[in-house]
């Protein structure tokens, strides 16, 4: 077990190291590879990015508990991804190079030319905490993993996963993620399907799992319990919302800047096709082993539901598989962590600093002390990781994409209306996670509603930017 996931995880480290042979060494290669990464790339990165602990440990925890409901969340999600991808990501591509910027908030703060100084720190702010917070969760995925399967003390694998992130990143910046994290995709959705056709057999077919899911009380309803609203309007007001957690994703730094860093904008369809087809395959299997988890496990009064997936390879698998389930879940922590770490890292040299930092091993350091801070708050966190990711998933969702959906659609908000909508679509997102709404409805749905009802109000009060001479019309 410790050979084959050691195996992995120095096969993920040698190919983050080689990508530094291809660095240019300039701020523009670390932080978005020159713009040059091809279309098959730019989508398994961006789907293992995706794709993380919070799906391995998260999410199967998540259905171990709820069952079959928690299909909406995949069809919600996956379906609300693809309706933004239809309209943004391709935008956002060609901004990119107009405005000069490395950085997601970057853009968005610039993209009609101008540099609005307080928005962009604002944003940056706002960036940084929540990415940080994401960030912590990937690692304390990884550690719930290594202290189901090692015995290992919960310190030991966030410091692993942390050090392993600093490595590949250091070396090659966002091409060392992307190059690691189109290895770790194909990893993740092996892992994912032996274990779940593992199960599968071993219970008989599926015939008999469909039996023995029935005899749990409410395993297989198709709507959680504790609906907002009874009956079917409770359960279609559920499923939109996940829709818009899936919208949420043009609201990620972390995520967004994988399409930025492709090769030619007229190359997103390929991208795009990479991207949902694994997409698709990765997140049905997952649910699936979540409900399958549930059958072998089924002490839910003092079990922890997020070790699901790990304890029950242990029970399926011989130690050399064990090890691959392992280094799957450890692929999809890195995958998101080392990509939140850039993006924090770009956050903190090119739109918080006074000054901007230009040199590329000043950027390195700014990159190992991110993932510092991003252990630290591992350490000490107390949530789960699905409330974590979903908390900071719904927090930049609902501060980012109403703004960048309307510049977007050509829309020039003033500086002080986007962040009046940036304030009131977080705020919404956190007072409605507070009065624990979000059980029922997902926040990010309040907040992103509540920011582009800003947006569209202080628009038609006159709160229009002129576009300077220089700017793209």
């Amino acid at each position: 077990m410790i050979i084959s996931f050691v195996a992995f995880l120095l096969m993920f480290t040698v190919i983050g190291l080689l990508s530094a042979r291809k660095s240019r060494g300039t701020k523009h290669d670390y932080y978005l590879a020159s713009s040059s990464v091809s279309p098959w790339l730019v989508g398994l990165s961006a789907v293992a990015t995706n794709n993380s602990g919070y799906m391995f440990i998260g999410v199967i925890g998540y259905t171990y508990m709820v069952g079959l409901s928690a299909i909406w969340l995949m069809l919600g999600w996956i379906t609300g991804d693809f309706l933004a991808s239809q309209f943004v990501h391709h935008r956002l591509r060609e901004q990119a190079p107009k405005t000069a910027e490395v950085s997601y908030v970057g853009i968005l703060s610039s993209w009609y030319g101008d540099r609005h100084h307080g928005q962009q720190r604002t944003m940056g702010i706002i960036s940084l905490i929540f990415l940080l917070a994401y960030a912590s969760a990937q690692l304390v995925a990884g550690s719930k993993a290594l202290q189901v399967l090692f015995e290992w003390p919960s310190w030991a694998g966030a410091t692993l996963s942390a050090t392993l992130v600093t490595l590949y990143c250091f070396a090659g910046g966002i091409r060392a993620s992307i190059w690691t994290d189109a290895a770790q995709s194909s990893v993740m959705i092996v892992a994912m399907g032996l274990l779940m056709l593992a199960a599968i057999s071993s219970l008989g077919g599926l015939q008999s799992v469909y039996q023995e899911m029935s005899q749990l009380q409410g395993f297989l309803d198709w709507y959680p319990s504790d609906l907002a609203f009874p009956g079917v309007a409770g359960g279609i007001l559920f499923a939109v919302s996940w829709m818009f957690a899936g919208l949420s994703v043009i609201g990620q730094p972390h995520i967004m800047v994988r399409f930025m860093t492709l090769k030619d904008s007229r190359q997103m369809n390929r991208a795009r096709c990479w991207y949902y087809l694994w997409y698709l395959a990765f997140y049905a299997m997952a649910t699936g082993v979540g409900m399958l988890s549930r059958i072998y496990l089924s002490d839910t009064a003092s079990f922890d539901a997020e070790l699901a997936l790990p304890t029950m390879a242990l029970e399926l698998f011989p130690p050399l598989l064990v090890g691959l389930i392992l280094a799957g879940i450890f692929a999809a922590t890195m995958s998101t962590a080392d990509s939140l770490v850039l993006s924090c890292s770009a956050t903190l040299t090119h739109d918080l600093l006074p000054q901007r930092i230009e040199k590329t091993w000043l950027m390195k350091v700014v990159t190992v002390l991110v993932t510092l801070g991003a252990l630290i708050w591992a350490l000490g966190n107390s949530q789960s990781v699905f409330s974590l990711v979903v908390m900071a998933w719904s927090g930049l969702a609902s501060a980012f994409a109403p703004l960048l959906l309307f510049l977007c659609l050509g829309k020039r908000p003033t500086p002080s209306l986007s962040l009046i909508a940036i304030a009131g679509g977080l705020g919404c997102a956190m007072l409605w996670r507070w009065l624990g709404w979000h059980q029922a409805v997902y926040e990010g749905m309040a907040g992103i509603l509540a920011g582009l009802l800003i947006l569209t109000l202080g628009l038609q009060l006159g709160y229009r930017t002129q576009l300077p001479e220089s700017a793209p019309r």
